[in-house]
């Protein structure tokens, strides 16, 4: 029999594209971070990935096959593991619909930085703050990991207003940096974001 008490409770379980209360972390955030990546996590993670790549230059070009995007989802698992790469999700009911990363491994004479990486929100799941939530995680993901300044690029308006809401510090564009996913170059803004005192390391 179905339990119309767990279901009434469960957004999801009327709606798809409502954040999936279970998957919370333990201080009630929407986004959690993953250490390991199972098989159905990686499925899921290229289907975020072909979705974005879409409509925005996130570094990879159409059309992005799904073994294609396979291959890069399993060399983050692997950095993940490994601890060079902190991966965060958000999910909801048709799975992960919003992920962040940060590039923990630097060089040595940087062990203070990370860069933010990879930012994606599936379209289905835009226009509900998700992307402030993944930001917000992954500050606080890189404050508990030890760093005090983040670095980041993008090529997309809507993630620039985001950035600036959100306190980062706007460096500038470089412009003809990079292709858009169809063809045709654009310009590439840098951003940076100062986590607390940088200290003699």
């Amino acid at each position: 029999m179905s339990n119309p008490t767990a279901s009434s409770h469960n957004p999801a379980a009327h709606d798809p594209t409502a954040l999936n209360p279970a998957a919370h972390d333990s201080a009630g955030s929407p986004v959690r971070r993953l250490h390991t990546v199972n098989a159905t996590q990686l499925e899921q993670l290229a289907e975020l990935l072909i979705d974005c790549v879409e409509g925005a230059s996130v570094s990879f070009m159409l059309p992005l096959t799904r073994e294609r995007a396979l291959r890069f989802w399993q060399g983050v698992a692997d950095d993940v593991v490994s601890g060079a790469r902190a991966l965060l999700v958000a999910e909801d009911g048709g799975g992960i619909c919003g992920t962040v990363q940060l590039v923990l491994q630097q060089t040595d004479n940087q062990p203070h930085r990370a860069d933010l990486a990879k930012m994606l929100v599936h379209r289905r799941a835009r226009r509900r703050g998700l992307g402030t939530a993944l930001m917000r995680a992954a500050e606080s993901t890189a404050r508990d990991c030890g760093k005090t300044l983040l670095v980041l690029d993008t090529a997309a308006d809507d993630a620039e207003r985001l950035y600036e809401r959100e306190g980062w510090v706007r460096l500038g564009s470089i412009p003809g940096y990079a292709l858009l996913p169809q063809g045709g170059l654009c310009a590439t803004t840098f951003y940076y974001r100062e986590l607390g005192g940088l200290e003699a390391m």
